[in-house]
């Protein structure tokens, strides 16, 4: 089992969302709010009525829960690499294509369990557009933080409110993270000078930003789907009777375009995320492997 995978991963997703928060807080209240209307419409509302804060609500539960899930979805992923190779009998030779398609989408669906309930309270936080320092004749938000977000959630809607929006989730993960890693491994393939084990630093940058992008174009569609069910209820009343009837509600009233209103943001934000995230991966698996010659690289090689 390669251990320094999930510990790498770990670290990875951390830096990642210290990265790309505020970016993400904006793309989440684009997607469940009609008040905001575009990327920079939203940013300046949001500086106006809550200042900075307001851009890193509810951050520091997902530091914690995507520290965990990347590190799932690194560690299953190369766990996943390692066992299809063996059961093709290439005794630790380069993987296929395939195989690295399907471990990474093991590795997204993997990380649900732990991924969602704090996707939930991130979501719930970040589209409180209530400021917590306006004045008595204004209206204060639901939720303190993260804590009494999770204990309210589980107050008013049991246990499985926090995993309201968890299949969605999964059909956005599993394609996302399998178009994710197939596409790093392909750019650092063609990156990589011959005799060498991997491409510079540069490509290794350039590699994770596109793969972000990439990831984050299959996936946006689900991820509108996803927010809509977990903020369903919470300010007004119940629209939605599921994950069905809340894709076809919302084509009826807004069109399929939709799907792709925060696909420009979330591709502006997956880039230096992403770009974060594989160098910091990068680097802690190369120092975490104390036997590098007797050790698979760190990026698979394909076929």
């Amino acid at each position: 089992m390669h251990i320094a995978d999930f510990v790498a991963g770990s670290v990875g997703g951390a830096c990642g969302v210290a990265v790309g928060y505020p970016l993400d807080t904006v793309k989440v209240r684009i997607q469940t709010q009609k008040q905001f209307t575009g990327i920079w419409q939203c940013v300046a509302t949001t500086f106006s009525k809550e200042g900075m804060q307001g851009f890193f609500k509810g951050m520091s539960l997902p530091v914690t829960t995507i520290s965990m899930t990347s590190s799932v979805v690194f560690g299953t992923y190369r766990n996943c690499l390692q066992c299809l190779s063996q059961l093709r009998g290439a005794g630790g030779g380069p993987n296929t294509k395939l195989e690295v398609f399907l471990s990474g989408m093991a590795g997204g669906v993997a990380q649900i369990l732990v991924m969602s309930p704090g996707d939930m309270v991130k979501v719930r936080l970040q589209c409180q557009t209530e400021s917590m320092r306006g004045g008595s004749n204004m209206s204060k938000p639901k939720y303190r933080g993260p804590v009494h977000c999770v204990l309210s959630i589980v107050r008013e809607e049991g246990i499985l409110g926090l995993y309201r929006g968890a299949l969605p989730l999964m059909l956005r993960d599993g394609p996302s993270f399998a178009t994710y890693f197939l596409t790093y491994n392909t750019i650092c393939e063609w990156l990589t000078h011959t005799g060498k084990k991997g491409p510079e630093w540069s490509g290794v940058m350039l590699a994770g930003g596109i793969a972000g992008m990439a990831g984050w174009t299959v996936g946006t569609p689900m991820d509108v789907i996803k927010a809509r069910l977990q903020m369903d209820g919470a300010r007004e009343t119940k629209r939605y009777k599921g994950f069905v009837h809340c894709v076809t509600e919302t084509v009826r009233v807004e069109g399929a375009n939709v799907f792709f209103r925060s696909l420009g943001i979330n591709c502006l934000r997956a880039f230096p995320v992403n770009m974060v995230v594989f160098v910091t991966y990068e680097v802690l698996v190369g120092f975490l492997r104390t036997k590098p010659d007797t050790e698979e690289p760190a990026r698979p090689q394909l076929e």
